[in-house]
């Protein structure tokens, strides 16, 4: 993304915002409420179209108008409400809006074998692809979603506070997961406000305040003092 703005009336969400994540790179993003993450979110999956910048995947400068052009130029989004169907089961799921077909009807038997094997290949424990998705965990539904994102073989894949409603064991295994993206070669944007979280899976740290970016830091580089005073916008020698 490149000087990237975006305005709602006389609100200035965005202002000359510019991020890049690299293949195979965890980038977190923070920021307090109202620093511009959503809207950056948005921007990202196709959402909200920016009023000025550009953004380009692989190289290539990207118009994206709707989630259907962030999907075909690579751009999986997880959001924070998964958009997962409850009454459906774990394989319908997978395939919304992707249904495969034979002849006239829809081939179920290879959606639920596709399925199984990505979610083996994950490690993933579902005892049926067949389970209704309100049967699962927090935990479960987050990795399923996350899944989906990467059977449409998504390049960048986003992720909208993943662990807000995991417990503890599901929080780590949501890591594992995660970790797993940056070593099939995809590029990982991570909204997070757990700071254990980030410094746990993240390679960068993109801050956001009032819509602008604050810093960006690499974790190996800095600590959660520093990226806290960024977020805040006050410096601890500032007391």
């Amino acid at each position: 993304m490149k000087d990237i703005s975006k305005s709602f009336g006389q609100v200035h969400a965005l202002s000359h915002v510019n991020l890049s994540v690299e293949p195979g790179e965890i980038l977190a993003i923070v920021g307090d409420n109202g620093a511009g993450k959503s809207t950056l979110i948005k921007v990202i999956s196709g959402v909200h179209h920016p009023d000025s910048g550009t953004i380009s995947v692989d190289g290539v400068e990207r118009h994206l108008r709707s989630p259907a052009d962030a999907r075909n130029a690579g751009i999986a989004t997880v959001f924070q409400d998964l958009a997962l169907v409850e009454c459906l089961d774990v394989a319908t799921n997978m395939f919304i809006g992707q249904l495969p077909t034979r002849g006239p009807f829809v081939d179920k038997r290879r959606m639920e074998a596709d399925t199984r094997h990505l979610l083996d290949d994950l490690g993933v424990t579902v005892k049926s692809v067949r389970t209704p998705i309100g049967m699962l965990s927090g935990g479960q539904r987050q990795i399923v979603a996350i899944a989906r994102g990467m059977r449409a073989g998504a390049s960048v894949v986003l992720l909208d506070e993943p662990t807000a409603a995991l417990g503890v064991r599901e929080t780590a295994h949501a890591a594992d997961l995660i970790r797993s993206l940056r070593s099939r070669g995809a590029a990982v944007i991570c909204v997070s406000h757990d700071m254990g979280f980030v410094f746990e899976v993240a390679d960068r740290i993109h801050v956001m305040r009032l819509g602008q970016t604050a810093g960006v830091r690499k974790v190996s580089e800095t600590n959660k003092s520093d990226i806290i005073s960024l977020i805040t916008g006050v410096r601890r020698d500032d007391h």
